[in-house]
C-alpha cells in the first residue's frame, strides 16, 4: 500500500498493517492533526519504507522519545516513532488506498472535548444539502 503527504512531495509504502488500528485523542494526537482524534496502526519497520521525499521530511519530538514526522511543505502528519521500538505508527488517512483494517478502539477518551458527536448528527456523502 502507498501512501502520500497532500502536496505529494513524499510518498511512503507498506507491506502490511502489523498492529490493530485505533483512533487516538491524546492532546498531542489533537493538536499535531488539527482534528479531535488521528487514526493510527503500527507497521514493524521492515514492512515499511520511504518512497520519495525523504530529504522533505521534518520531525518534532511531541513527547520524550516520540517523534512526529511530516512533511515540510505542506505540513501532512505522515508518521510517528520511538527510536527503541520495532515499529512505526502510520497515520490511517495519509494512505492511498482503502488499507483493509478498521479501527477497533478509541484511546485517550480523557482528553476529549466536549464538542465531539460520534452519532445522533447528520451525515452527507459531499456537501449537505442547499449548498
Amino acid at each position: 500500500m502507498k501512501g502520500s503527504c497532500l502536496c505529494g512531495a513524499i510518498a511512503y509504502e507498506i507491506d502490511s498493517i502489523d498492529m490493530p488500528a485505533g483512533h487516538s485523542h491524546c492532546r498531542t494526537c489533537k493538536k499535531a492533526h488539527a482534528a479531535p482524534f488521528a487514526t493510527t496502526a503500527g507497521v514493524m519497520r521492515e514492512h515499511f519504507r520511504w518512497l520519495r521525499g525523504e530529504d522533505r521530511l521534518s520531525s518534532f519530538e511531541s513527547s520524550p522519545g516520540k517523534l512526529r514526522h511530516f512533511c515540510s511543505v505542506c505540513g501532512s502528519h505522515l508518521v510517528a516513532e520511538r527510536t527503541g521500538q520495532p515499529h512505526v505508527i502510520v497515520r490511517l488517512a495519509t494512505l492511498d488506498e482503502d488499507p483493509g483494517v478498521r479501527p477497533v478502539m478509541h484511546i485517550w477518551t480523557s482528553h476529549d472535548v466536549p464538542w465531539l458527536e460520534y452519532e445522533a448528527m447528520p451525515a452527507y456523502a459531499e456537501w449537505q444539502p442547499g449548498r
